[in-house]
């Protein structure tokens, strides 16, 4: 079943789940953890994007971001790429880091913020990472910490969170905390992190279908979202592979056209590589379509991602090729 492309809107809530290829471990001690949150809060002030909530665990991490300017996958790949690269090189390893794609949830807001918000920063006491409410206050590796100012993070909104309880600082820390812990009998929501949701819609009434796992919040949400323009039929990847292609041919200067060409010629085998890589492992786009815009198969496709990948590894910079 072809997968369903991410609903990449700027504005909207989104919840970001990132996991570990092969559940393998992605933090391995505090020193990988302040690494991430060095780069995490440098892009979140660059791209004017809002973090609401955070968690890193062992081998995933959970994100609250709101995007305010520009879209989350630009975001996500130069934040991701350059973890990977970080990592492997500290750790004397090769190959993926994360699984092939990370999972993005449009949000709700009014219903399902705080909420969000309380499901995130719990994770590491549900997971055990932390004993109880007391220890994740000053747990640094959650953005609960930073609501009850204990720690910073750039980019952290904690003072709209905190507003949403009471005008005054401290008050709104005592009714958050009391929020939180609420929350620790609860148990595991499963319909905040991915579960099948089931959503009464206006939509219902027309025969169309009322769930989307790509979203959190009501029937009505879902149907707000459906007829918004950036939601019609096809939603829009977050680059088309033609856009791709010009930008990675203008990079090594040749002309697209040569792609269709059977030569093993250095640029254009490079270019071949960075795109097939940036297409259809970073932009997930079909890799039989991904071929026929540079002249391979399937299979070929693979070969030359994995190629490219490499390339990108050795030269962080070609990432910025999508962002231009």
């Amino acid at each position: 079943m072809p997968r369903s492309a991410r609903l990449d809107i700027p504005g909207l809530l989104q919840h970001v789940i990132v996991r570990g290829v092969d559940h393998c471990d992605i933090f391995r001690d505090d020193a990988d953890r302040r690494r991430f949150l060095q780069s995490f809060a440098k892009l979140l002030v660059q791209t004017d994007t809002e973090c609401l909530a955070w968690s890193l665990m062992t081998n995933h991490f959970h994100l609250l971001l709101r995007p305010r300017k520009s879209h989350l996958a630009p975001f996500m790949r130069r934040l991701l790429t350059g973890y990977a690269i970080y990592f492997n090189l500290r750790h004397k390893r090769s190959g993926h880091l994360f699984q092939n794609r990370y999972k993005s949830m449009v949000c709700e807001e009014d219903a399902y913020l705080l909420e969000l918000v309380r499901y995130i920063h719990l994770n590491p006491l549900r997971a055990g990472i932390v004993k109880d409410l007391d220890d994740l206050d000053n747990y640094d590796w959650s953005g609960h910490s930073a609501v009850m100012g204990k720690g910073t993070l750039a980019g952290q909104v904690t003072d709209e969170v905190l507003a949403l309880f009471s005008k005054g600082k401290r008050e709104s820390k005592r009714r958050y905390r009391l929020f939180v812990a609420d929350g620790v009998a609860l148990g595991k929501r499963e319909d905040l992190g991915g579960g099948r949701r089931m959503a009464t819609t206006l939509s219902e009434e027309r025969g169309e279908a009322s769930y989307d796992a790509r979203i959190i919040g009501s029937g009505e949400f879902i149907d707000e979202l459906r007829l918004r323009r950036e939601l019609n039929a096809k939603f829009p990847l977050a680059m088309e592979i033609k856009d791709i292609v010009a930008k990675v041919c203008h990079h090594f200067g040749i002309d697209p056209e040569e792609l269709r060409l059977k030569t093993r010629r250095a640029g254009i085998a490079d270019a071949r590589g960075v795109i097939c890589y940036l297409a259809a492992r970073q932009a997930g786009h079909n890799g039989v379509e991904v071929g026929r815009q540079v002249n391979l198969l399937r299979s070929g496709v693979s070969v030359a991602a994995s190629r490219g990948e490499q390339m990108v590894n050795n030269d962080p910079a070609l990432l910025a090729i999508m962002d231009k």
